[in-house]
């Protein structure tokens, strides 16, 4: 399984280490800013960090060849229709949401403020509208009163985007597909940026 990682910061990085230890062959970074330590992190490992030529957009040229499947791992770029086409299997990406729920870059941050008692994580299937995609994997967990989004990404959110994208990385080598199952959009809500 070849996969091309377009990510950034701690998630990146310990995406990349997660995709290691699930014995797939990480062929290319694709990283916003070269400065990031998700490409200082590739460049250690001896993996190809190429940066985007527009840090909102994955473009088809930034995707390695022969792809099978591309990996998001905190990238606020959308991916291009014709860069998921380059990879066999397409896309995925991990949303801190129980999606359709709180769709878009705030998506803790509107849980903590909608006062949702329930949170959670979805493995989706990138698609050409934000965090629209099908859904490949989604398990949920409690929120503590009181709890940041700070907190609530530390404490679950953030370990439970490392499991479950492994477990999709494991069903993908097994099955050599993703499982997908159609968002119910008469459930979604918008996670826009909030106000400093």
């Amino acid at each position: 399984m070849r996969i091309t990682l377009v990510g950034s910061r701690h998630f990146g990085v310990t995406t990349l280490d997660m995709l290691r230890q699930h014995g797939v062959d990480i062929v290319r970074v694709v990283v916003a800013d070269a400065e990031d330590r998700l490409a200082a992190a590739a460049r250690a490992g001896g993996i190809e960090a190429v940066v985007q030529a527009n840090p909102r957009r994955v473009v088809a040229s930034e995707i390695a060849d022969g792809t099978d499947l591309i990996v998001t791992a905190h990238s606020h770029a959308r991916i291009s229709r014709e860069a998921l086409a380059k990879a066999r299997l397409g896309g995925i990406g991990y949303h801190p949401s129980l999606l359709p729920r709180h769709r878009g870059i705030a998506a803790v941050e509107w849980t903590i403020k909608e006062g949702d008692p329930i949170a959670g994580g979805t493995v989706y299937h990138l698609a050409e509208r934000m965090d629209t995609g099908a859904i490949a994997l989604q398990e949920w967990c409690y929120v503590k009163k009181g709890e940041t989004a700070r907190e609530l990404w530390e404490r679950v959110l953030a370990p439970l985007g490392q499991k479950l994208l492994g477990e999709v990385i494991d069903y993908a080598k097994a099955h050599d597909s993703l499982p997908a199952k159609p968002q119910d959009e008469q459930f979604a809500t918008r996670a826009p940026a909030l106000p400093k």
